[in-house]
């Protein structure tokens, strides 16, 4: 294991989409959605343990989630785990990391990802990002992750890559062009041409390609490299984010500069986005249902995903194509094509529960 290796895993979202399960005060990256035992947060950090040193790896979230990150991870050092005063998208977040890492090791490599994805083939991943970790070593290169798209989805950013490969690696590609989340018309027409990927938003580079990335095209955020260190006081980050526009490192960086490559990954990935995208990533049983819970019991019921706790005996009956998930308080039924009303749904009960303490 490479000792300059290090890992940043941002952990500052708010997963609203997985409601009622995810909620404001407790994320999905916090949370076992896949009823394994782990929370996504947990499971990320295990994998790259088998690429970084521990102590190498650093948790960026929100400060609202202040102990959550300590509490799921134990053993960590103080400057494992830090805190945003207030969100400001991921260029910040990255830039907040690494300025502290450079006080670390100016030489690192540096992999971010998100912290709330599945990978399900962790031997092909760990191959893939050390391959990436390698390359960026030698190289002022950006290198992103690619996943070969199966349908026009258009939250994700698509990869023009071109067919020649660079480095003596041959999943390792020229990047043509970067479109974040095109709309759905383009979106096809990537699909269709068959020289795209899904960009997975795991980012791999050196720590002087990131840093002279950020100083050319967001020195703005860039400011965080002169002015924090593992010790600088929360007061003065506090200072630094109100002054940070807040913006993607994706649109910052990535669909400006000319020295992306991308990896083609053969794992397979999701983003565990919505409850669809979960539906997709797991086994089925014969009924084509996803079933997380202990005492869950279905009949006729078919093409559902189910995710309730443990301590829960529920049985459904009759369904075709729902959603049915909850936590101690509240379950949400809602048919799979009509989960986009699920903030709807959170919205009014937020209004009534207010309403309703006056």
């Amino acid at each position: 294991m490479n000792n300059n290796n290090y890992c940043i895993i941002m952990a500052g979202g708010t997963g609203s989409r997985f409601w009622p399960m995810s909620t404001a005060d407790h994320p999905k990256q916090f949370i076992d959605i896949f009823g394994n035992g782990e929370s996504l947060l947990q499971s990320t950090f295990k994998r790259f343990e088998n690429i970084c040193p521990r102590e190498n790896i650093i948790i960026v979230t929100n400060s609202i989630y202040r102990g959550l990150a300590e509490k799921q991870i134990g053993g960590l050092r103080d400057y494992q785990v830090i805190y945003e005063p207030m969100r400001r998208n991921t260029a910040p977040c990255v830039a907040y990391a690494a300025a502290i890492i450079r006080h670390l090791n100016p030489k690192a490599n540096i992999i971010v990802s998100p912290s709330d994805h599945a990978i399900f083939d962790i031997e092909k991943f760990t191959n893939t990002v050390n391959e990436g970790l390698a390359v960026a070593e030698n190289h002022d290169w950006i290198i992103t992750l690619g996943i070969k798209p199966f349908n026009p989805n258009t939250k994700y950013g698509y990869i023009q890559y071109n067919e020649n490969c660079v480095a003596g690696n041959d999943k390792l590609h020229e990047v043509v062009t970067y479109t974040e989340k095109p709309p759905y018309d383009m979106a096809v027409q990537f699909l269709n041409s068959g020289d795209f990927l899904w960009n997975a938003g795991i980012f791999i580079w050196s720590m002087p390609t990131l840093e002279k990335a950020f100083r050319r095209y967001l020195p703005d955020v860039a400011v965080f490299f002169d002015k924090i260190g593992p010790d600088t006081p929360y007061e003065e980050v506090e200072k630094l984010y109100a002054t940070c526009q807040p913006i993607s490192a994706d649109y910052g960086i990535m669909e400006k500069t000319d020295n992306v490559h991308v990896m083609e990954a053969d794992f397979r990935w999701s983003d565990v986005e919505t409850w669809q995208s979960l539906y997709e990533s797991v086994e089925k049983d014969e009924n084509r249902n996803v079933v997380v819970g202990a005492n869950v019991f279905t009949y006729d019921v078919h093409n559902c995903i189910v995710n309730l706790p443990n301590d829960k005996t529920v049985v459904i009956q009759g369904l075709d194509d729902y959603i049915i998930a909850g936590d101690d308080d509240t379950v949400l039924i809602c048919k799979r094509s009509e989960e986009h009303r699920v903030f709807k749904f959170e919205s009014d009960i937020e209004v009534r529960k207010n309403k309703q303490e006056k």
